[in-house]
C-alpha cells in the first residue's frame, strides 16, 4: 500500500480543546487527510474543511487553507483525480473531517459511515451544534453506506476501528503491513495528550474517550504500529506529506 498525507490547511483553538481542562495558549493546529492505494481500489480518509463554512460560522478559528491545499489539488498532487477514488471514509463527521466531502457530488463514489455516527450527526446534542454544523457531507445524491460494530474490515490489510469517546461514532484507522501506520484521528490530538491520556476538550463522552485512548495504545503495541495524530503541529511537521508517501 502506499500512502499519502494531503495538507487541508489548519485552524486555530483553545488549549483546552487541544486537552481537556489543560490551560495555555490558543494553538494553531494541521487538518489533514490520509489517502490509501490498495489492490482493491484508492480510499481516501476524511476531507478537510470548507473554507466558507469556516469563515462563516467558525471565523474565530482563523481558518487557512490555499488553493493547493484543496483535495483537487492535493489528489492532483499525488497523480489522481476525484474520479479516481474508490471511496471515502469519515472517522466522524464533524466540520474538520467533511468539508471536502461535496466535492465528489457526480462521482457516485461510496461514502462510508459508521451507523452511530451517521445518526448521532442527524440528531446531535445542542453542545455539538458547532462540531457538526457542517451538513455538505449529506449532499444530493449522496451514496452513503454505513459500516457497524467494534471493528471494520475495509479490505485486506485496513482496519477500520470503532474509537468512540469523541464522539459516538468516531473511528481510528489502521494500516496493516511491514511498517503499519495507525491514525488515531481525534481520539487523542497530540502525542503528548495521547501519553498523558488526555482527550480533546471537546468530546461526548469522556468515560468512552478514555477507554479508547487506552485501546489505541494497546494496538499501537500489539500490532507495532506508529501512532499517526489529526492535530499535532509538531508531528506534523515531521510527516511525509503528498506528494512525498509513505510504503505499509
Amino acid at each position: 500500500m502506499k500512502v499519502w498525507l494531503l495538507d487541508n490547511g489548519s485552524i486555530v483553538i483553545e488549549h483546552t480543546q487541544l486537552m481537556w481542562n489543560v490551560p495555555g495558549e490558543q494553538v494553531r493546529i494541521p487538518v489533514y487527510s490520509v489517502l490509501v492505494e490498495h489492490d482493491e481500489g484508492l480510499f481516501l480518509f476524511d476531507t478537510g474543511f470548507d473554507l466558507d463554512h469556516m469563515n462563516r460560522v467558525l471565523p474565530f478559528e482563523l481558518p487557512e487553507r490555499t488553493e493547493e491545499q484543496t483535495i483537487p489539488a492535493q489528489l492532483e498532487s499525488c497523480g489522481f483525480g476525484l474520479g479516481d477514488v474508490t471511496a471515502v471514509v469519515n472517522s466522524h463527521l464533524h466540520i474538520d473531517h467533511v468539508g471536502g466531502n461535496q466535492l465528489f457530488k457526480g462521482t457516485d463514489v461510496r461514502h462510508l459511515i459508521h451507523e452511530l455516527e451517521l445518526a448521532q450527526a442527524c440528531n446531535h446534542e445542542p453542545f455539538e451544534f458547532f462540531g457538526y454544523s457542517d451538513k455538505s457531507w449529506d449532499y444530493e445524491g449522496a451514496n452513503i453506506e454505513t459500516f457497524s460494530g467494534d471493528e471494520f474490515e475495509l479490505a485486506p490489510g485496513i482496519r477500520i476501528l470503532h474509537t468512540p469517546g469523541h464522539t459516538v461514532g468516531h473511528c481510528s484507522v489502521l494500516l496493516e503491513g511491514e511498517q503499519p501506520m495507525l491514525f488515531a484521528m481525534d481520539v487523542a490530538y497530540t502525542a503528548t495528550a495521547m501519553e498523558r491520556g488526555i482527550q480533546p476538550g471537546f468530546h461526548h463522552t469522556p468515560v468512552d474517550g478514555v477507554r479508547s485512548i487506552a485501546r489505541v495504545k494497546q494496538v499501537a503495541e500489539e500490532t507495532g504500529a506508529r501512532i499517526f495524530y489529526s492535530h499535532d503541529m509538531d508531528e506534523w511537521r515531521g510527516y511525509r506529506r503528498a506528494p512525498e508517501h509513505y510504503e505499509v
